[in-house]
């Protein structure tokens, strides 16, 4: 059921990111912005793959790989003055759940 619910906040959190990501300059919309939403739509697939394998800790790592990622792309972007702060802490607080709903995830594996 976990799973679930993970993949419920991944949506969210990729709903919150193309209406954050609109607002990039024209410069950016086809380099970071579509490196940002690439990531998110990796995440999500990653999510959904570790749900159905038997043996789930290399797509877990590679998960968490992707999620870290996301996380220095949304902070560079808000660095770059392309993101206002509120949407960053907006952000990050939709990353910050997911990760903490992939390390329970990963603990209850082990």
């Amino acid at each position: 059921m976990d799973d679930l619910k993970i993949r419920q906040k991944c949506e969210d959190m990729i709903a919150y990111g193309y209406v954050a990501v609109r607002q990039f300059p024209k410069v950016e919309r086809h380099v970071l912005a579509q490196e940002v939403r690439t990531t998110m739509w990796a995440i999500l697939r990653l999510i959904i793959i570790t749900n159905k394998r038997y043996h789930k800790k290399t797509t877990m790592q590679d998960l968490d790989a992707e999620l870290d990622l996301l996380r220095s792309q949304i902070r560079i972007s808000m660095e770059l003055k392309y993101l206002p702060f509120a949407k960053y802490e907006v952000w990050s607080h939709h990353v910050d759940e997911i990760g903490r709903m992939i390390g329970g995830w990963f603990r209850s594996l082990a």
